[in-house]
């Protein structure tokens, strides 16, 4: 009686399980990922560029990050969330 292979061959090559790990782990993670519900606007109400930033609740840091993003010329926040001890700033730059 033959014995059947457990994994198919291709192209002159073996089809290894730890390939098979990782291919399946990279579609887990594509699909957590691709399950969020919602995602920050791209462009704020004006047409400029959102961009956001996450730093630790309490800290100045989101502030301090957008400042410096939009290189002295300001910023206008669009949205603010706190979830986890974690905030998420969503800003845009004001024009110059």
């Amino acid at each position: 009686m033959k014995r059947k292979k457990v994994f198919a061959v291709r192209a002159g090559r073996a089809f290894s399980p730890f390939r098979a790990v990782y291919v399946v782990a990279t579609l887990a993670a594509g699909a957590a990922l691709g399950g969020c519900g919602s995602s920050a606007p791209l462009f704020a109400s004006d047409g400029s560029p959102t961009t956001v930033v996450q730093c630790q609740s309490g800290s100045d840091s989101c502030e301090q990050q957008a400042a410096a993003n939009c290189g002295g010329g300001g910023y206008e926040v669009v949205r603010q969330t706190v979830e986890s001890g974690v905030r998420s700033l969503l800003y845009a730059c004001k024009h110059k």
